[in-house]
């Protein structure tokens, strides 16, 4: 009995072995690649009805801020949104028209787990500038005239 018992004890035990020898061999692409994957903020639909994403900004490496437009409402929304919904941190987003003249932007500001806004503004014939901060990490751009 003994001897059977030893038997199926070093059985289980190379088997054990091989499969780590296997699972540490594996690319380590594959696993990188998952957890990139896994950890790229997508837009939420946050704005809306009718919003379309037409550019979005990484947001250091811990998300990013996306800019939509509503074709028939002539409206800009952004909005700013973490890689991996987390504890509370500061996020925030501003949403701003580029005019000749001073104009005040839409921010949305505050202690959020994962993602700040929306932020809306009219925007028809001008061009936006966007801007988004998670925690210490920010991010913007501007563009999109029209």
């Amino acid at each position: 009995m003994k001897l059977s018992r030893r038997t199926t004890t070093a059985a289980a035990l190379a088997t054990l072995a091989l499969a780590g020898t296997v699972a540490a061999t594996a690319p380590a692409s594959a696993a990188t690649t998952t957890k990139a994957a896994a950890a790229t903020a997508t837009y939420n639909g946050a704005c809306g009805t009718g919003y379309k994403v037409i550019d979005s900004t990484p947001v250091g490496n811990v998300g990013r801020v996306f800019l939509t437009w509503n074709e028939s409402t002539g409206k800009n929304c952004a909005v700013t949104i973490r890689n991996t919904p987390g504890a509370k941190i500061f996020m925030a987003v501003e949403l701003n028209i580029d005019i000749d003249e001073e104009h005040n932007p839409v921010v949305d500001s505050g202690q959020y787990t994962s993602y700040a806004g929306p932020v809306y503004m009219s925007a028809r014939g001008y061009c936006a500038i966007w801007y988004g901060v998670i925690g210490t990490a920010k991010g913007g751009d501007s563009g999109h005239c029209g």
